[in-house]
């Protein structure tokens, strides 16, 4: 980086606010991808007038800048660029209020999703979107990402929760987007475009969230099955009926062959898939619903039908799904991980389908998600030091997003696009719509700054 720009981040962010130091930037070269590309500089945010400052530095010297926070991501959307700043949001991590009045939190984009559900409780409320990495992603992330998480079914995902947005435009301006209210319809709705747009088009300060009542309870239940189908079967019922499941999740044989042998849970090594249900609500009405949740998924074929009777048994039956990062772990050294949408009636054609590129493509596909919304995370299974099988499982991807497109289906439902996804964007994106959503980059950040190369494919000649 020249030194003058160097100078300029350091009189915009502070001195101690600035590094250039190896050891640094190289934790900042990578999100949960794993895809090196160490900054040329590290910037510690403190607020959003300091982050205008640096900003503004940034467009003056046509610098790139990353916005990040845990780096949690799974789509390279927190990996710099060569040269680049990344500008570090985890410092601002202080919950301003949680408003049991209004039923709202006031945060900051460093807070941990956990520590934000937690807070919510202690006063009675709920903040429903729950990742599986809650424990450490912020909900920054969260917005830039439009995080989901198993509760999605019922309770949507993260885009659905913000009321309000304070951000830093790239020329250091500072907006104010939404209210703080239940309705609003005045002006454009630039609150819910800066939710999923992966930094591009701001960085994002402060932050207003919907919360809802904390539900009385919980019933807990599973059943596996012999047939893909009879659990797709079983899915579809179980939406078609009454009870609003809070997670309606699958597992494929593979998942439930990977489990049993990490964890030993005495699972039928024979099923082909498993279901788990998890219902809230007031005890009296749970009780009707787990009812006919359980014969449902007996009445669709479920054997070993499972309902939890205290909280010691619905662990129990959570260990599965829980299990199931370290498990995969255990098969290979490297993994494709994706999170494809298809429509309802085409998840056991999917699953089917994948199984069909796993042995066509000699690589291991590793199937679970949520099937209450269709949403899939594929993981394709390979030896990152074996050279056929890194070239098969890039294959196997394609094949992946092929597929997924064909029956209707999006390549990304909760993580993204970063930089991962691009060519499976550049695919399913209509050509009219790409054009107006450059066309919107472009009004934000004229002079391309905001993590460019994430989200949008790029132009022919540009790749």
């Amino acid at each position: 980086m020249h030194e003058a720009a160097l100078e300029a981040l350091r009189l915009a962010a502070g001195p101690p606010n600035v590094s250039v130091d190896v050891g640094r930037r190289l934790i900042f070269a990578a999100d949960a991808t794993g895809r090196m590309q160490p900054p040329a500089a590290v910037v510690r945010a403190l607020d959003a007038a300091q982050i205008g400052r640096i900003l503004a530095a940034c467009t003056a010297f046509g610098l790139k800048i990353t916005p990040r926070g845990a780096g949690s991501g799974l789509t390279g959307g927190a990996t710099p660029l060569a040269g680049g700043v990344v500008l570090d949001l985890a410092g601002m991590d202080k919950i301003i209020r949680v408003d049991q009045a209004d039923q709202l939190a006031v945060v900051q984009p460093g807070v941990v999703n956990a520590d934000l559900q937690r807070a919510a409780r202690q006063q009675g409320l709920f903040y429903p979107p729950d990742p599986a990495s809650a424990d450490f992603c912020t909900i920054g992330g969260n917005v830039a990402e439009n995080a989901g998480g198993l509760r999605a079914v019922k309770y949507g995902v993260t885009r659905d929760y913000v009321l309000a947005l304070q951000a830093v435009l790239a020329d250091g301006r500072i907006m104010r987007v939404g209210s703080p209210t239940m309705k609003g319809v005045v002006g454009y709705d630039l609150t819910r475009l800066l939710v999923g747009s992966e930094g591009t088009l701001a960085v994002i300060t402060e932050i207003t969230l919907k919360l809802l009542p904390l539900p009385e309870a919980t019933a807990t239940l599973c059943a596996l099955y012999a047939q893909v189908e009879a659990a797709a079967l079983a899915v579809r019922r179980i939406l078609a009926g009454g009870a609003r499941p809070v997670a309606l999740e699958f597992m494929d044989a593979a998942s439930l062959r990977a489990v049993e042998a990490h964890a030993g849970l005495g699972l039928d090594p024979t099923a082909a898939a498993m279901i788990l249900v998890e219902l809230d609500g007031p005890p009296e009405v749970l009780a009707r619903q787990a009812q006919w949740i359980e014969a449902t998924l007996t009445q669709s074929g479920g054997k070993d039908v499972r309902r939890a009777s205290g909280g010691a048994e619905a662990e129990a039956i959570w260990a599965a799904r829980r299990a199931m990062s370290p498990a995969l772990r255990k098969i290979a050294a490297g993994k494709l991980n994706e999170d494809i949408v298809v429509p309802l009636g085409s998840l056991a054609t999917m699953i089917r389908r994948l199984e069909g590129v796993a042995a066509r493509r000699g690589v291991d596909i590793v199937s679970f998600g949520h099937a209450g919304d269709g949403n899939l995370h594929v993981n394709i299974m390979y030896d990152p030091a074996d050279q056929a099988q890194t070239q098969a499982a890039r294959q196997a991807l394609t094949d992946v997003f092929a597929q997924t497109l064909a029956l209707g289906g999006t390549v990304s439902g909760e993580h993204g696009v970063g930089t991962a996804k691009l060519a499976g964007a550049a695919v399913e994106l209509d050509p009219t719509a790409l054009e107006l959503m450059r066309a919107v980059k472009k009004v934000f950040d004229p002079a391309g700054i905001l993590n460019p190369g994430k989200g949008l494919p790029p132009l022919e000649g540009q790749r």
